[in-house]
């Protein structure tokens, strides 16, 4: 995969770029709905003998639209769409810098200089999917605002027990603590990477050593609270239960959600290493507990309750 950065105005030259078929949305999550619009892509690629293609954007649009966003949480940042698009296997990834000069561009502008001055051919996007300033431009009435024939290709909505699969429906789920679901919807665990830094040592002292976890990357946290999960480690899958938040037994000091993870059946150093953590299932909320006895003695009963569910002997 080729991954081409670009801004507006772009300096890339029409007759430099293979005849392609992209697939065109800001793709946050790359959930089952985008993967769609992607295969579709790539299927009508390979059928008509051209490289496929994704043009996405960055930042989200709500940071320059939305003057109180400053800061937005993305269910994939861009480092991880980056890494999952080169998994789905598409020739070209496009990332068009999302800023106030684009957000002005009129849909005709907008097709001119990144679709048609891309060489693309076919176009395939979500139902929903809008363009140009104040989204005027739709998948309806794209073909007004070009001269050029160009395919177009509308993938239409879907839905997962009736209900429409998104990234905001994803979003819920995860403040629900409702992972199962959320991996369906996905076709993959959630997930978020982070080094291993060292802590307070308190998991240490009480029997429960922690890899406590530095995230740097804009991820959506699931709930507060305690969860079964999987920790990849060099393609190796261990399984342990993880804390998201406050430590509020010991401290009322902290205002980030922290994450920490009892990996079990591993006694290593694990500090500096960079590490996948999947979100399998949610156990229980975060608790303020009177003593350190009370919370030791909830966190036996934790860690049986998820070997009980990733099927792992006591």
């Amino acid at each position: 995969m080729e991954l081409i950065s670009l801004t507006y105005p772009h300096k890339l030259k029409k007759e430099s770029i293979p005849n392609t078929v992209a697939a065109i949305g800001f793709f946050d999550g790359i959930h089952i709905g985008h993967q769609k619009v992607i295969d579709q892509a790539k299927l009508l690629a390979k059928e008509q003998d051209m490289k496929s293609a994704v043009i996405t954007f960055d930042p989200h649009p709500s940071v320059v639209l939305k003057k109180e966003k400053t800061d937005v949480q993305y269910l994939t940042p861009l480092t991880v769409k980056k890494s999952l698009m080169e998994q789905l296997d598409v020739d070209y990834l496009y990332i068009i810098r999302f800023d106030k000069t684009l957000s002005q561009l009129s849909p005709k502008e907008f097709l001119e200089h990144f679709i048609v001055g891309l060489n693309i051919d076919h176009l395939v996007a979500g139902y929903d999917f809008s363009f140009g300033f104040k989204g005027a431009g739709n998948m309806s009435n794209i073909q007004t605002f070009i001269d050029k024939p160009l395919a177009i290709t509308k993938v239409e909505k879907i839905s997962y027990h009736d209900q429409k699969v998104s990234s905001t429906r994803i979003r819920s789920l995860l403040k629900e603590g409702n992972l199962e679901l959320t991996e369906k919807l996905l076709g993959r665990p959630y997930s978020v990477v982070g080094e291993v830094v060292r802590g307070e040592q308190r998991g240490r002292t009480i029997g429960f050593p922690t890899a406590n976890f530095k995230i740097t990357e804009p991820y959506f946290l699931p709930r507060v609270g305690v969860y079964a999960v999987e920790v990849i480690m060099e393609n190796n899958v261990f399984y342990g239960m993880a804390n998201l938040g406050y430590n509020p037994t010991f401290t009322d000091q902290i205002v980030v959600p922290k994450l920490e993870v009892n990996i079990f059946d591993l006694n290593q150093n694990l500090y500096g290493e960079i590490l996948q953590v999947n979100w399998k299932s949610y156990i229980r909320d975060e608790v303020k507990f009177s003593s350190v006895e009370e919370l030791v003695e909830q966190i036996r009963q934790d860690e049986k309750n998820v070997r009980h569910f990733f099927s792992l002997n006591d």
